[in-house]
């Protein structure tokens, strides 16, 4: 792991980033299209757990075994589904910024993380009140080759555990997490920076200022490391750098270009002798 120094949102951070496929995508970019519904995944992964046909059955809810192409290459241990337009998009994107080492979107944030980062230095002194314990802020945290990487929020200092803030405002997000206590919206990226940094643990806080007047401004949760689901992770973003690589070849292969035909020339008029009537003396 290399870990960058420059401040978030500085240049020298920016930089770093460019070209790199990085935390906060890793969930839009494993969330392919056309691949196996939930019920679909539950009967594949009976099955590949080594569940007889019928077991497998009655745990997805099928009465008769599913048909679909889909299901049939999954059991057989191929991909499936393929990568949104958004994560094409994005691809295609990180292909030009390892061409030019530079941001392609310089400077644009939304309003969002720019609140993010606006109340992350809140979130921060929180958690140290609930810990005892003082957060060493971070840069950025890439792996060696720069191809993938982070932007940590921090590590503690007593246990080395990395740190990930979110100030959501989204009543969805919100409700599953303080109420379901579902972190799927923000697994990918804690078991990611583990990933990338070799933590054990992930404190992922969810500061929400609203509601102060209760005492929940601030809600932790220390995530265990997961090494089969950090496995299937690190398969699929290696599958999507493919893809980057695969954008990039064409972009420095030859220019394609494509213009429309010429307009064929007019064609003089003939004179079909057969249709003329004879002439008359």
């Amino acid at each position: 792991m290399i870990e960058h120094y420059a401040p978030q949102g500085s240049e020298a951070w920016k930089k770093a980033r460019a070209g790199c496929i990085t935390g906060s995508n890793f969930k839009m970019i494993r969330a392919k299209v056309n691949g196996l519904d939930e019920k679909q995944m539950a009967y594949v992964t009976a099955v590949l757990a080594g569940k007889s046909e019928a077991e497998a059955r009655e745990i997805a809810g099928y009465k008769a075994p599913p048909k679909s192409e889909t299901v049939a290459r999954a059991l057989k241990g191929l991909p499936v589904g393929d990568f949104s337009d958004v994560a094409k998009n994005h691809a295609f994107a990180l292909a030009i910024e390892r061409i030019s080492g530079e941001p392609l979107m310089e400077g644009y944030t939304g309003w969002a993380a720019e609140r993010g980062h606006e109340l992350e230095p809140a979130a921060r002194m929180c958690h140290e009140a609930v810990t005892g314990d003082m957060v060493r802020q971070v840069g950025f945290i890439s792996t060696d080759d720069g191809k993938f990487g982070a932007s940590a929020d921090g590590f503690r200092l007593a246990n080395g555990n990395g740190c990930e803030y979110k100030c959501f405002l989204d009543p969805e997000k919100l409700r599953t997490i303080l109420l379901d206590g579902n972190l799927s919206t923000v697994m990918d990226q804690c078991m990611g920076g583990m990933w990338l940094s070799g933590a054990n643990e992930w404190e992922f806080g969810l500061y929400c200022p609203a509601l102060k007047p209760i005492g929940r401004d601030f809600t932790l949760h220390v995530i265990q490391r997961d090494d089969d689901y950090i496995e299937a992770l690190e398969a699929d973003l290696w599958e999507f750098e493919k893809l980057v690589i695969g954008y990039e070849i064409r972009l420095r292969g030859p220019a394609i270009v494509s213009l429309p035909p010429a307009a064929a020339p007019a064609q003089p008029a003939t004179k079909a002798s057969a249709a003329l009537p004879e002439p008359t003396f």
